[in-house]
């Protein structure tokens, strides 16, 4: 039998948060990933949804978002914010889909980086915040 003295006890000091509209533990502040840390899927289905709505958008098979978003039964205003994410700089992108760190912006704050130069979309993506 175990007794009352032989119970050990761990405590992990996470912090649980909303991210994306759907819980996510996060490490402590000193935790440092390991290689096999893995991208947002969130992210990465965003940005390639993005892609090809742009393809799509290229080869003429719209003419305007409105009628793109219409095809994928989404509002314009979502569709327009998201396929932003394909004109983000290469480096951003890069680094979104293949590199092992995370982005110091939401994904809905990404959305909104295309309009800066290619150096600034790096610089406010990827600095730390002091957040």
């Amino acid at each position: 039998m175990t007794h009352a003295d032989d119970t050990i006890r761990v405590l992990i000091p996470l912090k649980v948060r909303k991210k994306n509209g759907r819980p996510k533990i996060l490490p402590p502040a000193d935790y440092l990933p390991s290689e096999d840390h893995m991208q947002d899927p969130h992210v990465l289905r965003a940005i390639g949804r993005a892609w090809g709505w742009r393809r799509r958008m290229d080869a003429g098979e719209f003419a305007t978002i409105q009628e793109l978003a219409e095809a994928v039964g989404l509002a314009e205003r979502h569709v327009s914010r998201q396929l932003r994410l394909a004109y983000l700089a290469p480096e951003v992108l890069k680094r979104l889909t293949c590199g092992r760190e995370a982005s110091a912006v939401s994904l809905y704050d990404a959305c909104f980086l295309a309009g800066e130069t290619w150096p600034e979309q790096s610089r406010r993506a990827f600095e730390n915040t002091g957040s």
